[in-house]
């Protein structure tokens, strides 16, 4: 069922994310240079998959290199964080969480590498998650 949910999800902020996406920095694709430019918000949405849990990651703030058709983006990725807990006192399904990481994207195709910091509980120590996504370029 949390599967289906967060398919469902995914491809509602797909269509309704169109809207907010948005470049920060023009460039000149006349040339085949390879072009470093900073933004503040690229129009790309993944999902990943780390710790038995899914993230729907948006990527904020980042540096980026573009040669041609091929970025590679290195920034923060704001996300969305759907995990169901199994434990006593249960944490809510769906928690907003900050992240950075490392993104590809071809075209309209985006692989991504996402790190999150998972804080220390009366359980678990603190650690770093490492997750992998796909996901799609909206503008």
């Amino acid at each position: 069922m949390n599967k289906y949910l967060l398919t469902l999800l995914f491809f509602s902020v797909l269509q309704s994310s169109t809207i907010f996406a948005q470049k920060t920095v023009a460039t000149d694709s006349s040339s085949n240079k390879i072009k470093l430019q900073f933004s503040a918000y690229e129009g790309i949405v993944v999902v990943s998959y780390d710790d038995n849990g899914g993230f729907l990651n948006f990527t904020g703030p980042s540096i980026d290199m573009k040669y041609k058709q091929h970025k590679i983006i290195f920034g923060m990725l704001p996300s969305l964080r759907f995990k169901e807990d199994n434990s006593k006192i249960k944490d809510s399904f769906v928690m907003p969480v900050l992240g950075f990481g490392l993104t590809y994207c071809y075209r309209k195709f985006a692989m991504q590498v996402p790190l999150y910091y998972e804080p220390k509980t009366a359980v678990n120590n603190g650690r770093w998650v490492v997750g992998i996504g796909v996901g799609m370029k909206l503008n």
